[in-house]
Parts: structure tokens; C-alpha cells; sequence
């Protein structure tokens, strides 16, 4: 929280010499979101209070400087043995070392990553406040997603929306956002600021984005994309309209607000969990490629290591190509040949597998071996192992437990097959931190993928199409639709029950998987809740 509060400190001091006047953090800026169970915690409720009561006493001599911080806030009661917990989503305004006003959230979502039902209570009243003659509202994310919070805030006087925000990034989340803020506009007729949070916590990727907009509807100003940005709006005040004039920072494409989500995630997991590197395994497949560009992007190359394994089964073009895309990233590699010891496991265990066919187990074994190997140079050296496997991977369990899965973050869990292709082409086209172009050699994103644990296997021997298969995927995980409604759409239903199967029997490998960058609006880890043990199957 220290840290927190000398960047907000900061912050303020450049703007007030820039002629701010009103500075607005993010929701709960104080502390990051979400904090999860430390919000139940005293102790930890305390350290924001400290910290809160720092920003205030720092900024004491900014004359008429208005800075609005988002924190929790609470008390406990103990009514006989029951400790009962009073926790608020808050957003406090200092200005000269005092409390000018306080607002608690009023909307508490529940649903896709958010749980804040479980932590906090919701307020009840309305928060407006004078800086400069303007009349500021304050709401917090969810609030102005509903129109009686912010009616409510203009019956009471304001002449401008305030919002803070901590609003995950999925696909699409930008439009939906201004959208819907658009939408509170127009209803109220009055203009709206944005002030959204950026950084990567766990799972999750915050992107920036602050924005503006005219009581209109029409957009005033667009802060930077995955970057933080000292957003300027001026508010024009004349007679009884009220004028926002910002820079306008233009809307990524979509695949570059992938990538850079990605490279956010992994960025900021690494660095704030402070691990000196990474590795991962190179196989000379689309997975792995995309997963060292992407960790070479957020690290630089000094801080990636590539190892690969070769088996009795691996291809000299994955050789090859493995080889390539290091040379081209420039990264260390080295190469560990698992023959041996396979060799050494299936003299082992001989006797016990007589007379019994070759299947899964001995592939199993190769990938164990590989994640053995890259968990003992993590251990010895202090880099986090990557994980490389996508979304349509952990859907259908095409994983290995404890082998590619061991590992401490899974860089694309949320990134289905056709759009670790369709990421390949783009990352090839452009360069945005600076590493070059066409980083990933052709070869890797034409053959057909393949986990080259037996002879001549590729991934469609055993699953679907990719394109059909992640299509099925997205309407059954990500939009809760049936095998039915997926059959009527044009998918055989074969196809369908497959991988509807698949998803299910494989839950309990999810489970055990680590955590990776969230980019859709459902992913395999805090929006997805379903038990192992069920005999549902519709």
C-alpha cells in the first residue's frame, strides 16, 4: 500500500504543477484490486487506513489540489463468539489535509471474476463535491453500469460524473464500456470522466483506457491503451454547460489488445512477484513460439531461457525450427535430450507392463520427464516456469498433468488454437516493444501441430478441427449454450458430444493448472466454478 500511495502522491504533485486541481485514482488505488480475502483481514484494512492518512497529510500543502482515492474501508464487531465484518468499497476526497467527502459503492457485482457480495456492503447515499465552481459526482465502476446511482447523484447537483473503475479486460471490453457509458450519459444529460485502473493482478489484465465523454454522448478524450497515462481533461465551465477537452488516443485493433494483454499479464506478474526470469519448454510448435515471443516482449530477451527436450519421436524440422525461433529472439537455449531417461523409465516399469499395448501412459511419461527437468533448472536458477499450453488444450484435457502443465503461469490458457494462429501472423507484422519482425519462423505457424509423443501423431488424429472445435468451445463454456442449441447452429453432433465430454472429465486437470492472463469474457480459472465430482451432463 506505501507503494501505492507514493505513486499517488506523486501523480499529484505533477499535476498540480500542470494546474490540476482534481486528481482521480482508480477504484480501491490504494490497495489493487481485487485484494480478495485480505479485505477481511484487520490488519490489512489498517495498512490502507496508514496509507490513506498518508496521500492526505503529503498533499496538505497543494493549494485548492482535490485528489479522490479509491481504498476499503471498515470496521469488525464481535457479538458474543461471531466476528461480524462492516467492509466498504470507498472512494475518499482530500484536499489540503482534510476529508471534503467520502462515497461507498452502492452496486456490488457478482459475476464473471468479480465476488465483491462476499467482502464488502453496499452504500446508500449520494457523493457531491465543488471543485473550482464545478459540481463532481462520484460513482464507482458498477454504479454507473445502473441508472438510479447516477440519477440520484444529479438530482443531488452534479454537473459532472466521476467515475473510478477497475473493470478486467476481455475481448470487446473497451467498446462495451464506452458503450455503456454513453448510454448513463445520454440519460442523465450529463458529461462523464473515466478513470480506469491499468497493471496486470493474478489472473487478470487492467488496461488503461481512461476516457471521457460529452453530455452528448460524444467522446471528449481516450486515454493510452496498457500503459500507464496521466490523463488530462479540461472542463470548460461556462454559463450553465460544461465542456471536456481531452487528447483522443485511438482504439487498438483487436489483436493487438490481445498481444498487449499478454505482455501486461506477464510482465507484471513476474516483476511483482519478483522472480529474476523465466523459462519454458521450445518445441518447435505454434504454442511455445507464441509464448516466447510474447515473454521476450515483456521481459527482454536476458530474462528468458528456451530448453528443448527432444524425444525418440521428435521431428529434425522441430529441431530446426526451435533452433530458428531462439536465434531470432536471441535468447539462451539449450537443449536437453529426454531419450535416456524415457529409456530408463520404460526398463523400470517393464515387467509391470507386459503384455500390455502402448497408449497414452508412455506418452505421458515424455512430458512428465520434460516437466521434471524444467522444474529442477527453475529450482536451481530462480526463474518461473512458463507454461505453454492454449485454452482448447485445457479445454479437452490435452495436457498432461504434472508434465507440459507443471509450471508457475500459463501465459495462453485463455487463448484458443485458432487465435494462437491468428496472434502468430500479427506478431510476425508488427513489433510493438521493439524485438523485431517476423520473430516466429513460417514453418512453425504452417505444419500441422502436433505433441510428437508417438510416430506420425498430429493433434486432429484425436480431436476435432480446430476451427470446429473452438467454435463448440465458446458456445458451450463461454456462452452456457446445449448441446442442442449447438447442433442446430451446424455442428455435427458427434463433434458436439466429444468435446462437451471432454470438457467435463477434464476438470479436475483445470484445477490443478496454474493461472494465466485472462482475454475473454469466461476463462478457465475465477468465472469458471464447476465441480469434478457430477453426474450432470446436459
Amino acid at each position: 500500500m506505501q507503494g501505492n500511495a507514493h505513486k499517488i502522491i506523486d501523480a499529484a504533485r505533477t499535476a498540480f504543477d500542470r494546474g490540476v486541481r482534481l486528481l482521480v485514482t482508480p477504484e480501491l488505488s490504494i490497495c489493487g484490486y481485487a485484494a480478495e480475502d485480505l479485505y477481511l483481514r484487520p490488519s490489512f484494512i489498517q495498512a490502507c487506513e496508514e496509507a490513506l492518512d498518508l496521500v492526505r497529510d503529503e498533499l496538505a500543502d497543494l493549494h485548492g489540489m482535490h485528489v479522490v482515492v479509491g481504498h476499503p474501508s471498515g470496521n469488525d464487531e464481535r457479538t458474543r463468539s461471531v466476528a461480524v465484518q462492516h467492509r466498504f468499497n470507498m472512494a475518499s476526497v482530500f484536499c489540503e489535509g482534510h476529508l471534503v467527502a467520502s462515497y461507498a459503492k452502492r452496486e456490488l457485482p457478482n459475476y464473471q471474476v468479480f465476488d465483491e457480495r462476499r467482502y464488502f456492503k453496499p452504500g446508500q447515499e449520494t457523493c457531491v463535491f465543488t471543485v473550482q465552481g464545478v459540481r463532481i459526482g462520484l460513482l464507482i465502476c458498477e454504479d454507473a453500469w445502473f441508472e438510479q446511482p447516477a440519477f440520484e447523484t444529479r438530482d443531488n447537483g452534479a454537473q459532472l460524473l466521476v467515475v473510478l473503475n477497475a473493470s478486467p479486460f476481455h475481448q470487446g471490453k473497451a467498446n462495451e464500456r464506452e458503450e455503456a457509458m454513453r448510454a448513463r450519459v445520454l440519460a442523465v444529460g450529463l458529461p462523464l470522466v473515466y478513470a480506469h485502473m491499468v497493471g496486470g493482478q493474478d489472473e487478470v489484465v487492467f488496461e488503461g483506457r481512461s476516457f471521457a465523454l460529452q453530455s452528448s454522448g460524444s467522446l471528449a478524450g481516450r486515454a493510452l491503451s496498457f500503459a500507464e497515462d496521466a490523463f488530462d481533461v479540461l472542463a470548460d465551465h461556462k454559463a450553465n454547460s460544461l465542456r471536456l477537452k481531452a487528447l483522443v488516443h485511438p482504439l487498438p485493433d483487436a489483436l493487438s489488445d490481445v498481444w498487449q494483454a499478454l505482455v501486461l499479464g506477464v510482465r507484471d506478474y513476474i516483476g511483482k512477484n519478483k522472480f529474476p526470469s523465466v523459462l519454458l519448454g521450445l518445441s518447435g510448435g505454434i504454442d511455445s513460439a507464441v509464448v516466447l515471443a510474447v515473454a521476450v516482449d515483456a521481459l527482454g530477451a536476458e530474462r528468458v531461457r528456451a530448453v528443448m527436450m527432444p524425444s525418440p519421436y521428435t521431428a529434425d524440422i522441430s529441431l530446426t525450427d526451435a533452433r530458428d525461433m531462439a536465434e531470432r529472439v536471441q535468447v539462451r537455449y539449450d537443449e536437453f535430450s529426454i531419450v535416456p531417461m524415457f529409456e530408463d523409465f520404460l526398463n523400470t516399469l517393464q515387467d509391470d507392463f507386459a503384455d500390455k499395448p502402448l497408449d497414452a501412459t508412455e506418452e505421458n511419461i515424455q512430458a512428465r520427464i520434460r516437466g521434471t527437468l524444467l522444474m529442477a533448472l527453475s529450482n536451481k536458477h530462480g526463474g518461473m516456469v512458463l507454461t505453454t499450453g492454449n485454452k482448447s488444450e485445457m479445454a479437452t484435457g490435452y495436457c498432461t498433468l504434472y508434465g507440459d502443465m507443471a509450471g508457475g503461469f500459463a501465459v495462453i490458457k485463455d487463448v484458443a488454437k485458432t487465435l494462437v494462429y491468428q496472434l502468430a501472423h500479427w506478431r510476425n507484422d508488427n513489433d510493438p516493444f521493439g524485438q523485431g519482425l517476423n520473430i516466429i519462423p513460417e514453418r512453425i505457424i504452417t505444419r500441422p501441430p502436433s505433441a510428437e509423443l508417438r510416430p506420425d501423431q498430429t493433434d486432429q488424429d484425436s480431436l476435432p478441427p480446430y476451427d470446429v472445435l473452438d467454435a463448440i468451445l465458446a458456445m458451450y463454456m463461454e456462452q452456457d449454450q446445449s448441446a442442442e442449441q449447438i447442433e442446430a447452429a451446424g455442428f455435427a453432433r458427434a463433434d458436439v458430444d466429444q468435446v462437451i465430454r471432454l470438457i467435463r472429465i477434464n476438470e479436475y486437470k483445470r484445477r490443478q493448472a496454474p493461472i494465466g492472463v485472462r482475454i475473454t469474457h469466461r476463462a478457465f480459472g475465477k468465472d469458471w466454478r464447476y465441480p469434478i465430482t457430477s453426474l450432470f451432463r446436459a
